[in-house]
């Protein structure tokens, strides 16, 4: 098939889990690797080119509105059009800074929801995979949920709620993110519906990837074990199992499905909240899955 008959599916971000859920979408279409590791996109690329895929990549940063139009530019180089975008890039908050976490994950989920918003073709879905922490804060209030959701982006990191006086580490602030990226896909859905196409968030629990390794290695890796006992599964999860859920929320089948979040998680969440504190909070703070 000619090369701008094909559609184009864009992953940022090369992990496991963005992988697992671009080899369930990609067949017969084109697609566009991006990240920030340029190591990582030319592993990914091999394997799935390997595998039959048609791979392309380029180097972006979620954190830059002008790295995003770039992959956006490049994508629609490519083929017809964006029928998938899948958006599984961030970072650890035992990596990085509070600031950098923010800026990542929170800032850079919006700009990549508002400008691939703008392009994504009729008929076209997108994924954020956001993560289990952003259902670990208390309800914010309807006021402060507002304003993750609907604040201009370039005022977002502005926000009274998001300052370092209100929160005090790199978790914290990851939490956060991932509470806003869940108000933020439900906002955005209302543009993307204009342009005929849908928007959803999976929020993961803990799932073996090498950014979950690093957590289990960290200074909360006690905690995240004693949950594994309180968890239907007794175990983590797998990349294949976020994969699939999201190949049915892009496909067809979810049509009637949009601007909604999905909690992958074992059930720890509801454990958290409901079941036994002891045994899952344990002496510290247990948080993070993706």
């Amino acid at each position: 098939m000619p090369m701008f008959d094909q559609e184009v599916v864009v992953l940022m971000g090369s992990g496991s889990i963005g992988e697992a859920i671009a080899r369930r979408v990609s067949s017969g279409r084109r697609l566009l690797l991006a990240d920030y590791n340029e190591t990582n996109l030319n592993n990914v690329q091999q394997r799935l080119q390997e595998a039959g895929f048609v791979v392309e990549t380029i180097k972006a940063d979620l954190s830059s509105r002008d790295s995003i139009k770039a992959v956006i530019d490049k994508a629609q180089s490519m083929g017809k059009g964006i029928k998938y975008v899948i958006n599984a890039a961030g970072v650890s908050p035992s990596q990085t800074t509070p600031e950098r976490v923010l800026k990542v994950d929170l800032y850079g989920t919006s700009v990549l929801l508002e400008e691939f918003g703008k392009v994504i073709m009729n008929g076209g879905a997108g994924l954020i995979v956001s993560s289990q922490s952003g259902h670990r804060l208390p309800e914010l209030g309807n006021e402060i949920n507002q304003q993750l959701a609907t604040t201009p982006t370039e005022e977002l990191l502005n926000l009274d709620i998001l300052q370092p006086s209100v929160i005090k580490d790199s978790l914290a602030d990851y939490q956060y993110a991932k509470r806003e990226n869940v108000l933020r896909v439900a906002a955005e859905s209302v543009n993307w519906q204009k342009r005929g196409a849908r928007i959803n968030s999976v929020s993961p629990g803990i799932i073996m990837t090498p950014l979950a390794l690093d957590e289990l290695d960290g200074p909360r890796g006690a905690g995240y074990k004693r949950m594994f006992n309180s968890m239907v599964t007794k175990r983590p999860g797998t990349p294949d199992e976020i994969g699939d859920l999201g190949e049915f929320l892009l496909s067809d089948k979810a049509q009637f499905i949009t601007g909604s979040d999905f909690l992958i998680d074992g059930g720890i969440t509801a454990q958290y909240w409901y079941g036994d504190i002891s045994e899952v909070r344990g002496s510290g703070h247990v948080e993070k899955g993706k």
